[in-house]
């Protein structure tokens, strides 16, 4: 499952290159939500999945909804939308198990941040800036694009710790629709304010339909069952794989550079990621 997930979810990136040029991010991401919530709703109903219960419950879904899809992907396909490239929009996000390793030593009782996390944290963040800083030369990388790649590393991050901490266990299928049904409210007013029109393309249609079926049918699942079953960070730390692979991706697919400042970056924040996350995460104060 984690193998197929680390797969899957590097494809993300490299569909959003692929759509992009024919159709404005939100109202890409407003289709794809739409027809999401359509599979699951017929999945729902072949099956007999179990909705949630509580009215809490769909407010915590709801919420991680907000999070891991409409800010996590909102923020990739603005970023993408605004130049910059698939697989440095995948390092920014990649360094989430940093985020999420550190927030839970430090939110925890009697616990700190140890010293081969913050060595990680640091090689991590040196491998980004190396990446970035190049890219920046280039004219890559804007502050407006950067900022919205931030936006979604955090969200991601949140999303992920949110529903670590108060989602129950319940039907992925559900959650899944209730989460998207939320992202999709958000975002429809954000998409009739887009310009630009649409070209119905064969490369949007199918960008549209791996992001349904192959995306958000399949990675999301996969994403929220990893959650439910694991550790926050134990599951956040598969994101370090995701860069080079996405990296890999984007070269072959749309010739994105991949020099030696760019290969050594990779290495340094996949090195310092995996410190993080790998590292003993609880010590004495």
């Amino acid at each position: 499952m984690p193998v197929v997930f680390v797969l899957i979810w590097s494809t993300g990136f490299v569909v959003a290159r692929y759509g992009m040029p024919h159709a404005p991010p939100f109202t890409f991401l407003c289709w794809r939500y739409g027809l999401s919530i359509l599979a699951f709703l017929i999945w729902v109903q072949w099956s007999g999945a179990v909705w949630p219960s509580t009215r809490t419950q769909w407010l915590h879904l709801a919420v991680t909804g907000l999070c891991m899809h409409a800010g996590y992907l909102g923020g990739v396909w603005a970023a993408v939308r605004a130049g910059i490239g698939a697989g440095t929009v995948s390092l920014i996000v990649g360094l989430q198990p940093v985020l999420t390793a550190l927030w839970v030593a430090a939110s925890g009782q009697g616990q700190r941040v140890t010293g081969r996390q913050w060595t990680g944290l640091a090689l991590g963040l040196a491998g980004l800036l190396l990446v970035v800083g190049r890219k920046l030369g280039l004219g890559e990388v804007t502050p407006f694009n950067f900022a919205c790649a931030l936006l979604a590393l955090l969200a991601i991050t949140a999303g992920t710790l949110y529903q670590k901490r108060f989602v129950a266990p319940c039907d992925v299928r559900t959650a899944n629709a209730v989460q998207l049904g939320a992202a999709l409210l958000v975002s429809l007013p954000l998409a009739w304010l887009e310009t630009g029109a649409v070209d119905l393309h064969p490369e949007l249609f199918g960008a549209l339909a791996w992001s349904v079926l192959v995306l958000t049918l399949g990675g999301s699942s996969l994403l929220y069952l990893l959650v439910q079953r694991g550790a926050a960070t134990r599951v956040s730390s598969l994101m370090y794989l995701v860069p080079p692979c996405t990296a890999l991706l984007a070269w072959w697919l749309f010739d994105e550079q991949l020099t030696l400042a760019v290969l050594a970056g990779l290495v340094l924040t996949a090195v310092g990621v995996w410190l993080v996350a790998r590292a003993p995460r609880v010590q004495a104060a």
